[in-house]
């Protein structure tokens, strides 16, 4: 016998962990344009919808979860978090790319696009949001989204030596780094700068650099070996 919608509403809801108020939510939120006698009919007013819904709770987790980073990290972390690539990942991960409505172009795909299964995830979030309100959306979310927070949080703060520089510095000397512009050397189109970083009157050693960015970065990795924070074998 062949599934029905409203059968296909229940595994999907079994498959989120869900259960819709109204599930004629759910159903927008799974009807693709291909299949929608308009495209006001499809879950497109919902992406656009769950993607502000999304980014707003990653961005408030990150505010309460990481005090110590500046707006530029947590911008970095949370434009990994809310990508297509990894909206498409955890929409996967829940199979919600089986439960849409779909035109029949698009069935006869043997994959469908990321960004199809991005937009569902996110067409989803608003359903759930408009159906049980933001604070069980907003644990729904986060369930799912954590993990890869944690994963982007990981790769910005190895990456980024002069964040960790800072909060080494000031969780155990309560002071905040000081770049110094040492030397530069070559053309305007073709510079070098020499860099080195202060911390309680303290000098480490310099690095140079094809712009100030990186040369502060390689200074900032220097006073971490120094500090024996982290081992000389991390790359710059």
């Amino acid at each position: 016998m062949a599934e029905t919608p409203g059968d296909l509403l229940d595994r999907c809801q079994k498959a989120i962990g869900y259960q819709f108020k109204d599930p004629s939510l759910l159903a927008a939120a799974l009807t693709h344009a291909s299949v929608a006698p308009n495209r006001l009919a499809s879950n497109e007013r919902m992406e656009f919808l769950g993607d502000s819904i999304l980014g707003m709770v990653v961005c408030r987790y990150l505010y309460d979860n990481y005090p110590d980073s500046l707006e530029g990290p947590l911008t970095k972390i949370k434009s990994a978090v809310v990508s297509r690539k990894t909206c498409a990942e955890m929409a996967e991960k829940l199979d919600l790319p089986s439960f849409l409505f779909l035109g029949n172009g698009i069935t006869s795909r043997n994959k469908l696009p990321t960004s199809l299964a991005a937009a569902v995830l996110e067409a989803l979030i608003a359903a759930m949001a408009i159906d049980g309100g933001l604070e069980r959306t907003s644990e729904f979310i986060l369930q799912h989204v954590t993990p890869f927070i944690e994963e982007a949080v990981a790769s910005e703060h190895q990456q980024n030596f002069k964040s960790q520089l800072q909060q080494h510095a000031q969780k155990t000397r309560g002071v905040t780094p000081v770049y110094e512009l040492l030397d530069e050397k070559g053309p305007d189109h073709s510079k070098c700068f020499e860099i080195a970083v202060r911390i309680d009157g303290r000098r480490y050693t310099s690095a140079w650099g094809p712009s100030k960015k990186e040369a502060e970065q390689k200074a900032a990795y220097n006073a971490l070996v120094d500090l024996q924070v982290i081992t000389a074998e991390s790359s710059v």
